[in-house]
């Protein structure tokens, strides 16, 4: 690297510095807006608080000087002890007071901060969430919009209370010191300005350690992703038979251990180089110290101040010294917390990239012209391929289309678009002749039932399980029960220990694992429920036995009577009761028709037909 390159690595090496030390500061500042906004009263008791604890060691200090030049005082004067005494007892008195207010402040301030803090925490999880909700599916599925949110999830709650901590700790370090200051500049101001500027190399050098740390943890982000996911599957009921009859357990806990030994060989370098700087900066400190403690002993021997300016000022000096330290301890620690909250806003600042008109048009409580993919292309964000091209589909009002076609050839980036989880990023999506980007979303998707195939299983009760595909029915048990009697869920029910009020999964107390086909089951109710316009099925009887699967399905056609109904499946005795199937292939339409059409056809749908079949004899 030559001499020039040399220069403006180190510029920008220093500019980038600064440019994150002024993000910290205003990450600061917002932090604390957010701490106004969860409790202005706490805030604003915290500030008293806080500002009445900081001048009260000063006063200590100067009572006790009092004491002391009061004892000196009667000793000198030779007064008998009851004189003394009454000499001595109101500032005895006075630091009694100050002793016992001042244990009323700390207990009150930590009464204060401990409501702070749960309104806090409230606040920023809440903001959280809401932002999740508010985001498209896209993000879920970036890798790097995870990093992001895996660092907030991790670090949001601490980093904020430590945020708190620091933000009234350097407050009431800074009255302290002007109090200090007030009383220390009777004797020399020269020692408060030593001891200060003997503390602040320490102070750039933990600054320095504190933006070395925050840069670690971002930059190993992934691999911590990583590590956590190694754990989850070591630990979690869905991955663990698996795990066990492969024999993986030992090789992921290899991984496992590498990625920890890694970072905590990471952190202990960081650590021990932080430590060793801190005790060798520590040391100029020390020796500040001691010089003005040196410098107060020789004036009192000299007679140039009394035995109680002495203990005054040897307080002061070391509460000085120590205030200091605090003071840029805190100032370090808010600094560092400043830099890492800067995961919280960046997330809070993630914005939808799904356009939402401000006038959005009624969506139809029937549909009467049906739903048109016209022209339709797609690709996934941050990929150069398409998952879809050019795909030209009309469904009718009533019909019943089948998706087939090999994994990964675009039948479920098809549902996405026309449930709205995706837009296109060429051509429309119409609803009765209206492209799906002008009605309202969230009652655009309450149109729809869906089941998908990795449907989510909660670890609440049947009725929830159920009464989530329509919020409005989660006490409407009568239309719960139909909806689990039509998808065959019923019987299976009725069997629990407390039906349909039974905790289902294993996550909780008394809760009640179920099979893959009974929890397939619950799934299809909870679609079934909706009692939507159209249903949307992506593999919905995969867990189901052959029995099953013809009861649910005999009934299909009955149960989207009238209404639209679109069903992924590769179970060719599913899908030949659709009207019509769309082979997709490629991320195209590579056939399209009826169950004889296409056989008739010869082609793909022919041929895949035929091998499924072969299999059954």
């Amino acid at each position: 690297m030559t001499a020039q390159a040399h220069t403006t690595h180190r510029f920008a090496r220093a500019w980038h510095r600064v440019t994150e030390g002024i993000d910290a500061g205003t990450n600061i500042q917002r932090a604390f807006g957010l701490l106004w906004a969860a409790h202005r009263g706490a805030t604003m008791a915290m500030v008293a608080l806080t500002l009445a604890g900081a001048v009260v060691p000063a006063v200590q200090a100067y009572v006790a000087k009092l004491i002391v030049d009061s004892v000196v005082t009667a000793t000198s004067r030779q007064l008998i002890a009851e004189h003394g005494f009454r000499l001595v007892l109101p500032y005895l008195l006075a630091e009694c007071a100050l002793i016992l207010g001042n244990t009323a402040l700390s207990q009150a301030r930590s009464l204060t901060e401990h409501t702070l803090k749960a309104h806090y925490n409230l606040e920023l999880n809440s903001r959280i969430i809401r932002k999740s909700l508010s985001l498209d599916l896209s993000h879920f599925e970036n890798a790097e919009f995870y990093d992001r949110l895996q660092n907030v999830r991790r670090e949001a709650d601490f980093r904020a209370a430590r945020i708190v901590n620091a933000g009234f700790d350097v407050l009431q370090s800074v009255i302290k010191l002007a109090s200090y200051a007030v009383l220390l500049v009777r004797f020399s101001p020269w020692i408060a300005i030593i001891l200060f500027f003997a503390t602040i190399p320490s102070f750039l050098a933990q600054s320095h350690y504190s933006q070395l740390s925050f840069r670690l943890l971002n930059w190993r982000a992934p691999e911590t992703r990583k590590q956590y996911y190694y754990e989850w599957l070591l630990t979690n009921a869905d991955s663990v038979k698996e795990i066990k009859v492969l024999g993986l357990g030992a090789l992921l806990f290899e991984r496992y251990l590498t990625l920890f030994w890694k970072f905590l060989r990471e952190d202990q370098t960081v650590a021990q180089q932080q430590s060793f700087t801190a005790f060798a900066w520590g040391l100029l400190s020390t020796g500040s110290y001691y010089f003005s403690y040196a410098w107060i002993l020789l004036r009192a021997v000299a007679h140039a101040i009394t035995l109680g300016d002495m203990t005054l000022y040897v307080s002061i000096c070391r509460s000085t010294k120590t205030g200091f330290e605090e003071l840029f301890d805190s100032i370090r620690n808010l600094y560092e917390q400043g830099l890492f909250i800067n995961n919280l806003f960046t997330f809070l600042a993630f914005e939808t990239k799904m356009t939402q008109v401000a006038m959005p048009k009624v969506v139809p409580q029937r549909v009467q012209q049906g739903i048109e993919f016209k022209h339709v292309c797609f690709k996934y964000p941050g990929l150069n391929t398409y998952a879809l091209r050019d795909i030209n589909l009309t469904i009718q009002p009533g019909e019943k289309l089948a998706l087939v076609g090999a994994n990964g050839a675009g039948k479920t980036t098809l549902v996405k678009l026309l449930t709205r989880l995706y837009d296109p990023t060429d051509g429309q999506v119409l609803l009765d002749g209206v492209d799906l980007r002008e009605y309202d979303q969230l009652e655009l998707r309450q149109r729809f039932g869906i089941i998908f195939q990795d449907f989510v299983r909660y670890n609440l009760a049947v009725t929830d399980n159920i009464g989530f595909g329509r919020i409005d029915a989660l006490a409407d048990l009568p239309r719960i029960v139909g909806a689990s009697e039509r998808s065959g869920a019923h019987t299976m029910i009725e069997k629990l220990p407390q039906g349909y009020d039974t905790q289902l999964g294993s996550k909780f107390e008394d809760g009640r694992e179920l099979s893959g086909g009974e929890w397939q089951k619950v799934a299809l109710a909870r679609a079934f429920i909706r009692d939507s316009e159209v249903l949307v099925c992506d593999e919905p009887s995969t867990a189901l036995d052959a029995e099953n699967e013809a009861a649910v399905f005999a009934r299909f056609r009955e149960l989207t009577q009238g209404k639209i109904a679109v069903l992924i499946s590769h179970r060719f005795s599913t899908v030949r009761m659709a009207d019509r199937i769309a082979v997709i292939e490629g991320g195209t339409i590579g056939e399209l028709g009826a169950h004889k059409e296409l056989l008739a056809l010869g082609g793909t749908y022919a041929r895949l037909f035929t091998l499924q079949a072969e299999g059954y004899r």
